[in-house]
């Protein structure tokens, strides 16, 4: 399982991610907002298993 997640990319994924769960425990949002731990999750492992099935990969190719 290598990275296929870039810097820019992982960054949203947290943000967006806390953002979420951030919402959920201060009960601004609904029970929905916990699906925000699968963009903190592929944001802090750098691997998003939903990319593999399109050929997506945002990280800067290795030399």
């Amino acid at each position: 399982m290598s990275a296929n997640v870039g810097k820019i990319d992982r960054a949203i994924r947290i943000v967006c991610g806390l953002g979420l769960v951030a919402g959920t425990l201060s009960g601004v949002i609904g029970a929905w907002g916990w699906l925000g731990l699968v963009p903190l999750a592929t944001g802090l492992f750098g691997f998003c298993p939903a990319y593999l099935p399109f050929g997506v990969n945002t990280c800067p190719l290795k030399k």
